[in-house]
């Protein structure tokens, strides 16, 4: 894998690269929220069109300024670095479709990056459709986080933050504060971050490629920080479980166990992982039930990878 080429001279100060799968619909409000908070820097801003649903021709049709990069799909981290390649730009930022920019803008963060040469990525405030703050700091898996998160952690009354790979506390996003890693709807990082470390890893299909990613980031030296500059809102999909997905979710978080950490804490996450997923399974039902089934599957070797290259399928249609 190929890290981003150095900044020309003529670089933006931003790139933007948007994987668009079956998410044509969610486009225009999400194109025009960039522009709009723009803040006065030059974007170059990428879709990467990941399925033939008219992203492409929308993107050439309605926002000329924006590049249409036609891709196979080979997962999200392989369409993220088809993006990342085609930028000439100081600094990237990985945004979802189902985005909107609300508040701030990209400018505050690029000129934050460059007075703070420490930082190599910064992730934003979050909000669902209804208002509701998404919590988007995260810490790195342990084995004892994997087990609280199986015995139902974000349920008990009373909840030690270091057990939690979420941060729960929500007065926490409305100040600058360090973390592990922040979600992959935005992930704005230093262009010189991400050519010492690489790209994304396209290994993960689907999944566990930010934790990825930012654990790489942070062993080069590099700190990554929630800033409640910018929020946005984020139109995640909240369809019931899908024993695929649930799958694909185990199957990448063992991927993420086995590449970074010894044989001994794998083993560990796996056991801990398996024992939650064992649980949904016996107090499940129906399609939650099934998710679990299929997780557990792929945590005990019975199943390989759902999709990728390893399984030779794809991702599901959308719904």
């Amino acid at each position: 894998m190929h890290p981003l080429s150095p900044p020309g001279p003529r670089a933006a100060d931003l790139g933007v690269v948007i994987v668009s799968w079956h998410a044509a619909s969610f486009l225009p409000a999400c194109l025009r929220s960039v522009y709009e908070h723009a803040g006065g820097i030059d974007l170059a801003v990428v879709v990467v069109c990941n399925s033939d649903d008219g992203s492409a021709e929308l993107v050439e049709r309605d926002f000329p300024r924006a590049r249409a990069l036609r891709c196979e799909n080979r997962g999200f981290a392989h369409a993220n670095n088809r993006g990342l390649l085609a930028l000439d730009a100081r600094h990237v930022l990985l945004l979802n479709p189902d985005t909107e920019i609300q508040e701030g803008t990209l400018g505050d963060l690029v000129r934050l990056l460059d007075a703070r040469p420490e930082l190599g990525l910064v992730g934003v405030k979050q909000r669902t459709p209804e208002g509701e703050l998404y919590p988007t700091i995260r810490r790195f898996p342990t084995v004892l986080r994997t087990l609280a998160a199986s015995l139902g952690y974000e349920r008990w009354p009373v909840r030690p933050s270091f057990l939690g790979e979420r941060e729960l506390d929500l007065r926490l996003y409305e100040r600058e504060v360090a973390c592990d890693w922040t979600t992959g709807a935005f992930m704005l990082a230093r262009g010189s971050a991400i050519r010492a470390v690489g790209l994304l890893d396209e290994r993960f299909f689907l999944y566990s490629e930010e934790p990825d990613l930012c654990l790489r980031l942070k062993a080069a030296g590099w700190e990554i920080r929630h800033v409640p500059l910018v929020t946005i809102v984020h139109h995640a999909g909240r369809g019931g479980a899908d024993p695929r997905l649930a799958a694909q979710d185990a199957y990448s978080r063992i991927q993420l166990a086995r590449k970074h950490y010894s044989p001994a804490r794998t083993l560990g996450i796996r056991c801990a992982l398996g024992l939650g997923y064992l649980l949904r399974w016996g107090l499940g039902s129906g399609a939650r039930r099934q998710a679990a089934w299929a997780a557990l599957r792929v945590v005990a070797g019975l199943d390989g990878a759902p999709f990728g290259a390893r399984s030779g399928a794809v991702a599901p249609e959308a719904p």
